[in-house]
């Protein structure tokens, strides 16, 4: 088998068991969701397991990110799987004998954020060993196509389900994804990056290469500033996205929630199949700019009126231009940091990225609960004066947020790209992997087929 084909179909068998894992994780997320809010009616309570999963693979990713260089990275993915499962079964166990609680919740949700830390840039850096280069940014596609497919068929799924075989049988099935996408890791090889000279002159002890992946970034202003960027506009984004279901609940039910948050992500459906095929722009960062001014403008939309159709179309209009503005970033980050190092640099992304996220879920809960929601009541400080444009009542002061913080986010994008660094990345740093199949035909070959 030629070597760039046997890549690509070790990355396509691996693609379709994170899929169908998604899909039962984004069941669980969903069915969790409803269980909690339904019992506290706070909108902190519903924060503080965003929190959960997230917080610990802030903490965890810099030394996981070392361990997945160190490490095969298939194994990798497979030992997180296995103990992502077990997280699954403990709920379930808990569920049977009516006892979960809340913090049973938390507790498993974190457990899976550091088993996620792991799997995340072990995941994402196998990409680079196994796709050739011009398709970086179809297999970027790809996998927010995964993404999409999750958001749209999970609560949709979850919503009807629930009413028919409950939180207990969404677990089951979530359950039953994990086993699939073991089995999809167990199938095939991936081959082990060669070193590379960054390697060598980060080479050290596994404390010292956890702190490495910084130490690249922070080296490269124009990485520095695009990930400045994506964690300023996650803080931003996390404010709402933690709230999303207390607005929806507020005026509508499980079920119809559920079709609505389904209807609004094939947007991003759509936009990762363009990605997919386009592969995006020659130019990744106007891409990366101009998606994700849009981004904020759909957001803002959301929180415009309490009615499924705003809903639906803002987000259509964000999640259709998430997969281009991300799938840009992503072929940059992989042309520019040499896949033996991916590990740990991709960590470092990814724990800078989300760093702030846990602060937006700390205050989101208490500004939505304590400060938006009473201004945006009948009577309330904003009643008669924002209220005339979105409305007033259950729900409102969360709308309001939606709409401030995509303004934000628009805002910020148009400033971020007068900065020469960020948007001259492409042209001041050298691409740092060759076309991985060229590779593949001097010894590797077997490594990438699939076993019989």
């Amino acid at each position: 088998m030629a070597p760039e084909r046997s890549g690509m179909k070790t990355f396509f068998i691996i693609w379709a068991g994170q899929l169908l894992s998604m899909l039962g994780s984004g069941m669980t997320g969903f069915a969790i969701g409803i269980w909690i809010f339904k019992r506290t009616g706070s909108a902190t309570q519903f924060a503080m397991v965003a929190l959960a999963a997230t917080l610990p693979a802030v903490l965890i990713s810099p030394l996981a990110g070392a361990l997945v260089d160190r490490w095969d990275r298939r194994t990798v993915m497979i030992v997180s799987d296995i103990a992502a499962a077990c997280t699954t079964l403990v709920l379930a166990a808990l569920l049977w004998v009516d006892c979960l609680q809340l913090w049973h919740i938390l507790a498993m949700t974190a457990l899976g954020s550091c088993f996620g830390s792991f799997q995340g840039p072990a995941y994402q850096a196998s990409v680079t060993m196994l796709v050739p280069k011009e398709h970086f940014g179809r297999a970027s596609g790809l996998a927010q196509m995964a993404r999409a497919l999750g958001n749209i068929l999970s609560p949709l799924l979850a919503g009807a389900l629930i009413m028919f075989i409950g939180l207990r049988g969404i677990i089951i099935i979530d359950f039953a994804t994990f086993l699939f996408a073991l089995g999809t890791l167990l199938a095939v090889r991936i081959p082990s990056p060669p070193v590379s000279e960054d390697a060598k002159k980060l080479a050290g002890s596994i404390w010292r290469e956890s702190f490495q992946g910084w130490t690249y970034i922070r080296e490269r202003s124009g990485l520095l500033a695009m990930l400045i960027l994506f964690a300023m506009l996650n803080f931003i984004l996390g404010m709402v996205s933690a709230l999303n279901v207390p607005m929806m609940l507020s005026f509508t039910t499980e079920a119809r929630m559920g079709a609505i948050i389904s209807m609004a992500s094939v947007g991003m459906l759509i936009g990762s199949i363009v990605m997919s095929a386009w592969g995006g722009s020659q130019r990744r960062v106007p891409g990366i700019m101009v998606n994700l001014f849009f981004v904020g403008l759909g957001v803002a939309v959301v929180g415009l009126r309490a009615h499924g159709m705003f809903v639906i179309a803002g987000y259509f209009l964000a999640m259709f231009c998430v997969p281009l503005a991300g799938g840009c970033a992503q072929v940059i980050w992989q042309n520019k940091v040499p896949a033996d190092i991916q590990g740990r640099v991709f960590a470092t992304r990814g724990m800078v990225s989300m760093a702030m996220m846990p602060v937006a879920y700390l205050i989101s809960g208490p500004l939505a609960d304590r400060v938006f929601t009473p201004m945006l009541l009948e009577g309330g400080r904003l009643a008669d004066s924002v209220g005339r444009v979105i409305g007033v009542g259950p729900g409102r002061g969360i709308g309001f947020m939606f709409v401030l913080a995509g303004l934000l986010v628009s805002f910020t994008v148009v400033i971020a790209y007068l900065n020469p660094r960020l948007r001259n990345v492409e042209d001041e740093l050298p691409d740092m992997n060759p076309d991985q199949s060229a590779e593949l035909d001097q010894g590797v070959q077997g490594a990438t087929e699939v076993i019989a």
